[in-house]
């Protein structure tokens, strides 16, 4: 299911992160304390539909406020460390005295706080809004409220968390995956009928611009330069007298027919991405990997297809030669 695939990614990454964080911090490494202020900035909007700003940008070294969200009136303190002794110093401050009516909130970024939220008192000097149970957020807490959301929800938190914490591309397990993929999409049943000429290469930016496509420019230039080696791959198999080539490019054109008469081009390309991705995890033949390098190898696997004018129209007066 999409929704477990996308949910383990984000545990995932979370879980590393907050094991980096705490590795550092006993080499007295600081760096990841900061950039994770700005993280769960961005993250808790998401999540939680907060319009947090990070406080420290406009008043330098702010104690026990790192985040703040006006509209909402909460005050939010990002911490690798976790006591009770942390929490009651911040509410102990007395710039917490200026904002009367917020709720405060405590997240531990690297360990588990589900003894502190089941505290029943927390020397409160000023009064601030403060609910242990409510207000203390660890990785536990957060990916449960994830786990609570809908399909598309997590989908958008799963695209978050990749593109701030996923990794480089690993060449030697990208070769590996995508002969995976090649080797799933080869084995759909098609037919002579579906066979789709072999093209020569040509211009691949008249060819975006002809089809006026604009959100997947990024993608198809990034990962045009991957050309080569899908050509390898292809060649590696088809050498051993099974045209996988013409089932996978096949397999990725019939995708496209299903969309080609979208309205939104770009929706088309991208709907041939999801579609594809989709069908590699419900194949019975998946063998499971990372949904980020599932999705890189699909991605490039796509943008391929696209080179190889097997999707999308060809400016007119381009010439391909069969085989």
């Amino acid at each position: 299911m999409n929704r477990n695939t996308y949910f383990d990614y984000i545990d995932e990454k979370l879980h590393t992160l907050s094991g980096r964080i705490e590795t550092r911090g006993k080499l007295n490494l600081l760096d990841l304390h900061v950039h994770s202020e700005n993280f769960y900035l961005y993250f808790f909007n998401l999540i939680y539909c907060y319009k947090l700003e990070n406080l420290n940008t406009k008043l330098q070294n702010v104690e026990a406020i790192d985040l703040i969200d006006h509209k909402n009136k909460i005050l939010i303190q990002v911490s690798a460390t976790s006591t009770k002794q942390k929490i009651e110093l911040a509410l102990s401050k007395d710039i917490i005295k200026k904002y009367n009516g917020y709720t405060f909130k405590f997240i531990s970024i690297s360990k588990d706080s589900s003894d502190l939220r089941k505290k029943n008192y927390y020397a409160n000097p000023h009064s601030i809004n403060f609910t242990p149970t409510q207000d203390i957020y660890d990785i536990v807490t957060i990916l449960k409220d994830i786990q609570s959301k809908n399909i598309d929800e997590i989908k958008d938190i799963y695209d978050f968390i990749k593109k701030e914490l996923g990794g480089e591309i690993d060449i030697v397990k990208l070769d590996s995956n995508l002969a995976t993929i090649i080797n799933i999409l080869s084995k759909e049943q098609w037919d002579e009928a579906n066979q789709t000429n072999t093209v020569n290469s040509f211009e691949i930016e008249r060819k975006i611009t002809f089809n006026e496509l604009k959100n997947a420019r990024d993608a198809i230039k990034e990962y045009c330069v991957y050309y080569l080696k899908i050509d390898e791959k292809y060649a590696e198999f088809d050498t051993k007298g099974v045209n996988k080539s013409n089932s996978v490019l096949a397999s990725i054109r019939r995708e496209y027919l299903k969309f080609k008469n979208q309205d939104d081009v770009d929706s088309i390309f991208f709907s041939v991405i999801d579609s594809v991705k989709n069908k590699v995890l419900n194949s019975s033949n998946y063998e499971e990997i990372s949904i980020d390098e599932l999705e890189l190898c699909v991605d490039i696997l796509v943008v391929d297809a696209f080179i190889r004018c097997k999707i999308f129209e060809n400016p007119e007066g381009y010439n391909y030669a069969t085989s």
